[in-house]
This record gives structure tokens, sequence and C-alpha cells, in this order.
């Protein structure tokens, strides 16, 4: 059993405040107005919607908004004053992790093991390469991958939980929890209202989305998946409560040279954008970490082997499936919870 991504596009900010709108409309509350709270700030990259129901939202709100801006200071590889970035350069040396990074290290050496290598933190130089840190573009030679390709692999990372040390075994190789980190987040965020008396929220990071309980009518949250091939419109929508529904697609961050398009999701095999056959992979999970990393690992493993992987870790996660083709297929277990204009084939 499972335990518990520089630019973005117009389209991307588009889609993603109106799948918050939807995640959070069509209540009828039981709570006056004034008891819900929505606040939208702009973190790890993306735009966050926060909103919480009853008589603390505001406080759950409050600290939830502290502990988004902790975790954005602490795991941002652009800020060289992060621990991850601290790490990257070697400055930590013999030092111990703080709980936040060996949990996320340990989580990703985990999914890195599980996935056989399909989920990577490892490829944050080969993004580099590729210019998708920077926005600087463009398609590296033969000769620059391969070099590239020598400091990729977490399997050249150890790391002792007893004394929350971790190591690189090649120089120059680099981290970068992208991958996982916004599930993370979105985690503790449910944590956060729990603690603060919160028993109704959800939070939208993007193509993250988390819920807390239901809404304050008591029917589930509705959330809406991007359609990859058409704007602000959606694919499915899916009924949720105490759930994380994360998506990955190349439709999110990309380029085009010579009319080709090459977009953020990188094979660590390859060092290249996944070519699975799928335009987009959604992952449903209470387990927000569990949910990000395995959207990402799914996308490039492709189809074969995402319904394979699934079959082996059901008791974990439902998946939903976009092809090329434009096949929709989901796992079983979202059948009396999942809607689509489109024909869906169930696993």
């Amino acid at each position: 059993m499972l335990q518990e991504q520089r630019k973005i596009t117009n389209r991307f900010f588009a889609a993603a405040a109106v799948l918050a709108a939807l995640a959070g409309a069509c209540a009828c509350p039981v709570f006056a107005e004034e008891e819900k709270v929505s606040r939208e700030i702009f973190a790890m990259d993306t735009v966050m919607t926060l909103t919480a129901y009853g008589e603390h939202a505001g406080e759950g709100i409050d600290a939830a908004v502290d502990e988004i801006t902790r975790l954005d200071a602490l795991l941002s590889t652009e800020k060289k004053d992060s621990e991850v970035a601290r790490i990257n350069e070697g400055v930590i040396g013999d030092e111990s992790l703080s709980r936040d990074t060996a949990k996320l290290l340990a989580e990703s050496l985990y999914l890195y093991g599980e996935t056989d290598g399909a989920f990577d933190i490892t490829v944050y130089p080969l993004m580099q390469l590729w210019g998708f840190t920077d926005g600087n573009y463009r398609v590296p030679t033969e000769e620059e991958l391969a070099e590239t390709m020598q400091v990729v692999g977490a399997d050249d990372i150890s790391y002792d939980e007893g004394t929350g040390k971790a190591a690189f075994g090649k120089e120059g190789m680099e981290i970068d929890f992208g991958g996982i980190a916004k599930g993370y987040t979105s985690g503790r965020i449910m944590e956060i209202f729990k603690e603060n008396g919160v028993e109704s929220g959800l939070v939208s990071l993007g193509g993250n989305v988390q819920t807390l309980g239901r809404k304050p009518d008591g029917r589930n949250f509705k959330i809406g998946i991007q359609n990859p091939d058409k704007d602000s419109s959606f694919l499915a929508v899916i009924e949720a409560a105490d759930e994380a529904v994360i998506t990955s697609g190349g439709y999110e961050r990309y380029f085009e040279e010579d009319g080709v398009k090459y977009h953020h999701i990188l094979d660590p095999k390859t060092g290249c954008p996944a070519r699975s056959g799928l335009l987009s992979v959604s992952i449903v999970s209470p387990d927000g970490l569990l949910a990000d990393g395995l959207s990402t690992a799914l996308f490039v493993m492709g189809e074969e082997d995402a319904v394979s992987f699934w079959k082996g870790h059901s008791d974990s996660f439902e998946m939903i499936l976009y092809t090329e083709d434009g096949r929709l297929l989901a796992t079983g277990g979202l059948k009396d919870r999942l809607t689509s204009d489109y024909e869906i084939e169930w696993i």
C-alpha cells in the first residue's frame, strides 16, 4: 500500500480560476455569508485560492496563508536562502534536514522506487537545460542531454532517516520538489484548517484541488478537470469530499520550436518531454502529496503502465486518463461521482 511544476500560460491561469469557482460555488450555505472566507494569493508560481466556512474560517485562512508562505520560502529552488537551494549548492553539508524537507525527500525516494524512476526529483538540471525554470526555452543538443543525464537519477541520493541527513552521490546533482510540493502544501492546509476549527473548505493551487469535509449544505464539492483540447472548459466533473484531485498535463507549460511542442513533464529515462500518448492524468486520493507525485509519474508511464500500476495500488488512489486520440478512461471507484460529456471507458 502506498504511503502517506516558469512561466504559466494565460490559458492555465484562466482554467485555474474557473476550476476554483466551480469547486466552491453552488452552495446553499447553512452558515451565514460572513462565515465564508475566501482569499487568493500567488505562491509557488501559481494562483492559489483558499476557501473556508464556519465561524473559524478567518483564523483558518490566516494560518493557512502563513503556512503557504513558510513552505514557499523553504522549498523554492529560486530563492537562494531556501533549504532546497542550499542543498543544491552544497551549503547544508552535514546538517539535518528540516521536518518538511525530510518528509518530502523520503516520500520522493519512495515514489521513485515504486514507479521505477518515472517520478524523479533529480530532473531539475534537465528542467534548467530545456529552459523551463527561467523561460529561456530551447531544445538541447544530444551531447548536452547526454552530459546532463549523467547527474539524473534519485538512486544516487542517500538519506538517513535516523539522522535526517542526505547526500548526493554525484557532483552536479540538484533536486526540485515541484512535482509534489503543491500536493504536500494542500495537505498541510487541510491539517491547519482542522487545527483552527474549520470543518469545511478547499484550496485550489492551479491544477491541484484538495477539499476538507463537504460543502456547508452537506453536498460534496464539485471539481472540474480542465479539458486539454479546449480553453476554459471541463473534461469531466468529479464530486469530492476529504480528497485531493490533482491533474498533470503537457498543456500546462510548453513552448514551440520549428512547429513542435515541447512540454515541461520530462521523462527521467530520456531527458526529453514524455511522449506517452497521454494529454492529462488526474489522481484522486485523500493524500495530496501522493496524488501530486502520481499524476506526474503516471503521465510519464503512459496508459498501459498507468493502468497496471493502479491495479497494484487501487486501495490508495483513483485516476482519470485522457489520451492523445481523445479517449477518456477512469477507474471503477469513480463510477458514482464522475460525469463527462465524453464517453468514459471504465477500468
